[in-house]
């Protein structure tokens, strides 16, 4: 199974070597764990949802099984209307099914200092597309990571190689579930 890694610095790896970034360590612990993956880093610094909707048809030229899109945090930290940070997801989302693959989307979190109504509407825009689009869906992407500093680079947003490793460990299980859907799938 190919697997996409579709996001921002958290999957490029930015500040940690590239054996210990979210798509090396998230390929290594499936396939420890029997699955035959093979996952591609999708990651770019810096990106918002409107640059990952302008890049996700090269993207998809990898033709993924999955797409575990991770986009949103640079969207919350520069202020982008919740609804267009919605909208940008949608766009990827679709692009990414009408292509054949599947999604598994994982959730962002607006800092509290982009003000209540703000991080109200931002942290509501990502299970509420889960529900709709009936995909696999991790709440938070930094869970257990963020704003820890033993888990995080100094400048406190990146995860250092310890909160790469954690990120993994909540995310490889649904990883895993999808693979194991996918080889249903594939066996009919």
């Amino acid at each position: 199974m190919v697997v996409l890694a579709f996001g921002d610095s958290l999957t490029a790896g930015y500040g940690v070597a590239s054996a210990e970034s979210f798509p090396v360590l998230l390929e290594t612990r499936l396939r420890q764990n029997g699955a035959a993956v093979r996952v591609l880093n999708a990651g770019v610094s810096g990106d918002t949802t409107a640059g990952g909707a302008a890049r996700i048809e090269w993207a998809l030229e990898e033709k993924p099984d999955l797409v575990i899109l991770e986009l949103g945090a640079n969207d919350g930290l520069r202020g982008v209307d919740p609804a267009v940070t919605q909208q940008n997801l949608a766009k990827i989302y679709n692009r990414a099914t009408a292509a054949g693959a599947r999604v598994l989307l994982m959730g962002m979190r607006a800092s509290p200092s982009m003000g209540t109504d703000y991080e109200t509407a931002f942290n509501a825009v990502f299970p509420a597309l889960a529900q709709s689009w009936r995909v696999g869906f991790y709440p938070f992407f930094l869970e257990g990571v963020a704003a820890d500093p033993a888990f995080t680079q100094p400048d406190g947003l990146h995860p250092n190689a310890k909160g790469v490793a954690i990120i993994v460990e909540g995310v490889a299980p649904l990883v895993h579930n999808e693979y194991h859907r996918w080889k249903k799938r594939t066996r009919q």
